[in-house]
């Protein structure tokens, strides 16, 4: 009769399975492959059935272990609904929480509200993850993503957290220099700081004003994929960015920018994102709440 598989190597054999790589497994979990193979092979050895095939260049799943996968999801999923359904009666969430953000707004605001969640909560295992892409909350293992912009997959549910707009700026110093355009068509004549974030296209500035939502192509010497580098070129005179409020405020109130055609903006508000209803995980429904209220305290703040 096979034994009872160890819960923490069915963890590990999921992972694999995901991943479809020892090595990117190890590298997570802050460990080696070789850790992870012997895991694999007493999870093997307890099941008495071969989970994956494996060659010089990748892992591959067996039949066996395409079965033991469907059934351990099956598993952890009752494991967290225990422990949110207990956890919930104590009124305090424990338990590994991962949320993904982008570069700007995850150190610049959630950073910050998930050190203020730990303090509140010290039984939170936190891990947060920055990307300039969009992430698989499922496929990759997360459990939030705190996003900007309103266009969502339909297969997530997404709760509002703030109220968001870009806007146009450039620093005085470089209006002296290159005058103020008065339409947005004059946009292309001039440098413009581009930036590459997540989902949004490259080169291209959709603005609602007057007439509704309106697109320009623009151009500039300097481009980059952090908005927080695009912000201090705008800051220096190179050029005209296209920024978040909560980025860029205290450079409007200290004069270090300047608003540029006032009458258009790019809708961005910041989002919670996830996969499964609220209703079924208690940390992640707190962690929600939180944010929200965070933010309302926070904002014009940041």
């Amino acid at each position: 009769m096979n034994s009872l598989p160890n819960l923490e190597d069915l963890r590990v054999f999921v992972l694999v399975a995901r991943r479809s790589s020892f090595a990117a497994v190890a590298s997570e979990m802050g460990t080696s492959p070789a850790f992870v193979s012997k895991r694999i092979r007493l999870l093997e050895e307890s099941l008495g059935v071969r989970l994956l095939h494996r060659t010089t260049r990748r892992v591959a799943v067996s039949e066996d272990g395409e079965r033991v996968y469907r059934w351990a999801q099956t598993i952890f999923e009752a494991v967290e609904r225990m422990t949110d359904e207990v956890s919930e009666l104590h009124q305090e969430p424990r338990g590994q929480l991962r949320i993904v953000s982008s570069f700007g707004l995850g150190r610049r605001l959630v950073a910050p509200a998930l050190s203020a969640l730990s303090e509140r909560y010290p039984v939170l295992d936190i891990r947060l993850d920055l990307f300039d892409r969009l992430v698989d909350l499922i496929e990759e293992g997360f459990d939030l993503d705190i996003r900007i912009g309103d266009n969502i997959a339909p297969n997530l549910i997404a709760k509002p957290l703030a109220e968001n707009s870009r806007i146009l700026c450039a620093a005085p110093s470089y209006l002296a220099r290159h005058g103020e355009p008065g339409s947005l068509a004059e946009l292309a004549g001039h440098d413009c700081l581009v930036i590459k974030e997540r989902d949004h296209p490259f080169g291209v500035w959709r603005l609602h004003g007057p007439a509704g939502e309106e697109n320009v192509k623009v151009t500039g010497p300097l481009s980059a994929n952090n908005g927080e580098i695009v912000h201090q070129w705008a800051v220096d005179g190179r050029g005209i960015a296209l920024r978040s409020w909560w980025d860029v405020g205290e450079s409007l109130e200290n004069g270090r920018l300047v608003q540029v055609l006032p009458e258009y903006r790019q809708p961005a508000n910041i989002w919670a994102v996830y996969a499964a209803p609220l209703d079924t995980s208690a940390k992640i429904r707190v962690t929600v709440e939180f944010f929200r209220q965070y933010f309302r305290d926070h904002r014009g703040r940041s």
